[in-house]
């Protein structure tokens, strides 16, 4: 399996895969030609709700990872979720965000879920 996280603003390199933006919004000032983004399964990323909690410093990683993992077992999301981890068995796949620590970010939470469905 091979599955890594980038930003977004990083140049795009040859070894990326399919290239999967994982952020609900555009990122900005950088154009679609230039992110040479491959899909864009906004179902998969965090609710406006949640990212909203999260970035206004209300809880824990922690907790938004918990929360997030509640929201990814959702139908849509689990469905969207499926098709990622076909897409990672078949080849690499880059997770592209604008997260400014993508360490402790949606992204990361994702890795971890397609990370152990792998094992």
């Amino acid at each position: 399996m091979s599955v890594r996280v980038r930003r977004v603003y990083d140049p795009p390199e040859s070894d990326d895969g399919v290239r999967v933006l994982v952020d609900r919004l555009w990122p900005r000032g950088i154009k679609k030609e230039a992110a040479r983004v491959d899909e864009w399964p906004k179902g998969l990323t965090p609710s406006t709700e949640l990212r909203r909690w999260y970035h206004a410093g209300e809880g824990s990683y922690e907790e938004f990872a918990r929360r997030y993992e509640a929201e990814l077992a959702e139908p849509e999301a689990a469905e969207l979720l499926d098709d990622l981890r076909g897409r990672v068995r078949k080849g690499p796949v880059t997770l592209l965000t604008s997260a400014k620590d993508p360490e402790r970010s949606h992204a990361a939470v994702l890795v971890g879920l397609l990370e152990s469905a792998s094992r």
